[in-house]
């Protein structure tokens, strides 16, 4: 199956016009915190601030992650209560993201979500969430040694597909709705085909009550999914080896049923 690589639709990262509009909010805020000094210190006050905010974004368009993040925390830290707060909230979560702090990343659109439940953006908080669970590309080590990595346990998996179901039942018309359905596809297939490399591994190895039971587990949770036909193969041979002839042709005619174009089915 061709891996779903890491790809993020243009508008992910906060538009300029947003931004735009942060810098703005970021000028008000910095008159306010100025007020009591002198005018000329008011000037400087406002010009470095709004240098910072422009420096940290220019750093994130740059691929330099860690200065732009840097300068967003400091930024946050000055202002931890204001409508500000919250697009540096936004900046900086997509900023552990890109910079493969995945941690950080989903503990950030948590926070997010937490203290700010019907602001508009949370379907991006989510989206982001489920990108850092998301599971990327091998790594060289594994493209080197051609490393199946449906056989790898699926850390993280779970979770970004809960998430990504999340944003589409609550979001259906948010804009990373498509991208967040074609990665469900995928990582249902991913847990699936999973789920079958262990019946496999039971049923070489004699446990075959519960290779059948780990086989009708994919075939129930991810129902739809290419890898069904893989677990009903692995049923049909499980109830073979439990003497279980009748539920066997039962399986395999269900097999025929679905999949007119199986060539064979003897058992094994």
């Amino acid at each position: 199956m061709t891996q779903l690589r890491h790809r993020i639709p243009a508008d992910v990262a906060p538009s300029i016009r947003e931004r735009g509009r942060y810098i703005l909010l970021l000028l008000a805020f910095g008159l306010l915190a100025a007020c009591g000094g002198q005018e000329e210190q008011e000037d400087v006050e406002l010009r470095n601030l709004q240098e910072a905010y422009e420096k940290a974004q220019d750093s994130i368009a740059r691929s330099n992650y860690t200065r732009g993040i840097q300068i967003f925390e400091a930024i946050q830290a000055r202002y931890p209560f204001s409508d500000l707060s919250r697009q540096i909230q936004l900046e900086l979560m997509y900023a552990y993201y890109k910079s493969g702090q995945s941690e950080r990343a989903v503990e950030a659109s948590e926070t997010f979500i937490r203290e700010n439940p019907i602001h508009p953006r949370v379907d991006y908080a989510l989206y982001i969430q489920a990108l850092s669970y998301f599971e990327g590309e091998p790594g060289f080590l594994e493209k080197w040694f051609r490393r199946d990595m449906t056989r790898r346990p699926p850390e993280g998996v779970e979770q970004s597909y809960a998430v990504l179901r999340r944003l589409v039942e609550r979001y259906p018309a948010s804009p990373y709705a498509p991208d967040a359905e074609q990665r469900m596809v995928y990582l249902r297939d991913r847990l699936a085909q999973y789920e079958n490399h262990v019946a496999d591994y039971y049923l070489r190895r004699g446990a075959f009550v519960a290779a059948l039971n780990r086989a009708k587990s994919a075939l129930e949770k991810y129902n739809g999914s290419p890898s069904n036909k893989r677990s009903l193969e692995l049923m049909a041979s499980a109830y073979d080896r439990l003497g279980m002839g009748e539920l066997a042709d039962d399986t395999r005619r269900v097999l025929r049923e679905n999949y007119p174009d199986l060539a064979d089915n003897r058992r094994r």
